[in-house]
């Protein structure tokens, strides 16, 4: 069953290469474009260009050169013009890639071992290599010039935001083992609105309204997932049931929440310079924003000390506060909260940190993807108080995996948990008053 599915998005994938490469595939002189190809941009990466000579004048040169006596169509020797104007006008061979919104993440291992995202579902794409580290580090540093940025021997590591949103974090020798290594996490222009996770069957109707309801009772709420769950998507869809006259401030490492209500500052960290001055990180803004009068905070992942402050704010008055977190479940991010307060050297005692960690969290949604690439709401919890010294949950609403078809496509079902839960006396005392088909 699992091969089948495979086998059949693997023709998928290789159907959405061919519309979105040249048809490379389709000459018949292929491993000698190849070659040219390599020949050609090794000679850009060696650089050798005369004094009096123009970068137009050397790439035709170069190319001329080259191809002279190769018997080559002129699809041929335009297919090496368009790969030669992406090495010198674009990113080489990503070039495409990064224009394909389809994808969400491009992964370089190496100079053939390049990897994308695509429908949830990571492919090695066979239809674009560089032809060695150096022609990797190149395309690197073109990615990163105009931010001001450098990668080299000296800095190995750099994470940076691109101008479109896209987040990129590449690592060099020694730091990586087998040579330079790529990932550009995908921006997307429009992030999932509620009616895309309807249709797609991220939550149910019954679960949109009670998180809704939850954000305009100002209920503080983590949501929690592993690494590509949607926990940043499903965040800045709960922001937009935040009122249009509130104050909210957005704290992130790369911004790429995208809310529209008119009253809105956005924060975002700085790494810190060559000389090891100038960071500042999400603790420093979640402390600053405290003096920035706001109605909301939004944190776009908290994973350190900051979590400390983060959590003063919300039992401070700062309610309807929001934040996402790296947690197998529920309970595990409650955990993983208590241990990041203790980050912070403070001697205060376990069960303290954990009453203040009950006093703060109303609501945690817990967001999963499924071995068919799709992201689910698999579970909203409450806290609902202590028990024996333990932060004790409650669940609300909850989704149970049953079975995988043919195709791959995994099937379950939504559950409302016949329980009344607390928060819905908070959720009344608002003045909302329309989830009473649910809880009465």
């Amino acid at each position: 069953m699992a091969k089948k599915f495979i086998d059949e998005f693997d023709v998928n994938l290789e159907t959405k290469i061919t519309e979105t490469h040249d048809d490379y595939d389709a000459f018949p002189n292929k491993e000698l474009l190849e070659k040219l190809r390599n020949e050609i941009i090794q000679s850009l990466i060696d650089n050798n260009i005369k004094s009096h000579e123009t970068m137009d004048d050397f790439v035709k040169a170069q190319i001329d050169q080259i191809i002279t006596g190769y018997d080559l169509s002129l699809e041929e020797r335009s297919y090496i013009q368009n790969l030669i104007e992406n090495e010198i006008n674009g990113y080489g061979p990503l070039t495409e890639l990064l224009k394909d919104d389809e994808l969400t993440e491009i992964m370089v291992n190496g100079k053939d071992q390049i990897y994308i995202e695509f429908n949830g579902h990571i492919i090695k794409d066979s239809s674009v290599s560089f032809i060695n580290d150096d022609h990797i580090v190149r395309v690197i540093q073109r990615l990163i010039q105009p931010l001001g940025r450098t990668i080299d021997i000296a800095h190995p590591m750099v994470d940076a935001r691109l101008a479109d949103g896209s987040r990129l974090n590449a690592v060099l020798p020694p730091l990586s083992i087998k040579g330079p290594v790529l990932t550009i996490r995908k921006f997307k222009a429009e992030l999932a609105n509620i009616d895309d996770f309807l249709r797609t069957g991220t939550l149910t109707p019954d679960m949109a309204r009670f998180l809704e309801a939850c954000v305009h009772a100002k209920l503080n709420i983590i949501v929690s997932g592993g690494t590509g769950s949607g926990k940043t998507t499903l965040l800045n869809v709960l922001s937009s049931f935040c009122f249009s006259d509130e104050r909210i401030i957005t704290i992130e490492d790369a911004a790429e929440l995208k809310l529209h209500q008119t009253h809105v500052v956005s924060l975002e960290t700085r790494n810190e310079g060559y000389e090891g001055t100038g960071g500042v990180t999400i603790r420093d803004l979640v402390i600053n924003s405290l003096r920035m009068r706001p109605d909301r905070i939004i944190v776009g992942e908290v994973r350190g000390k900051e979590a400390f402050d983060m959590l003063q704010a919300m039992n401070t008055g700062h309610d309807g506060s929001m934040t996402t977190m790296h947690a197998n479940g529920p309970a595990d991010a409650l955990n993983r909260l208590e241990t990041m307060v203790l980050m912070n050297g403070i001697e205060i005692p376990v069960i303290a940190i954990r009453e203040y960690v009950e006093n703060a969290i109303n609501i945690v949604v817990q967001m999963q993807r499924f071995s068919d690439g799709k992201r689910r709401v698999v579970s909203i919890d409450e806290i609902v108080g202590m028990e024996n010294g333990e932060i004790k949950l409650k669940q609300i609403f909850s989704y149970k995996q049953t079975g995988v078809l043919e195709n791959g496509d995994v099937v379950g079902e939504f559950f409302q948990h016949k329980y009344t839960p607390k928060v819905y006396a908070k959720i009344k005392s608002k003045g909302i008053d329309d989830l009473k088909d649910l809880f009465e």
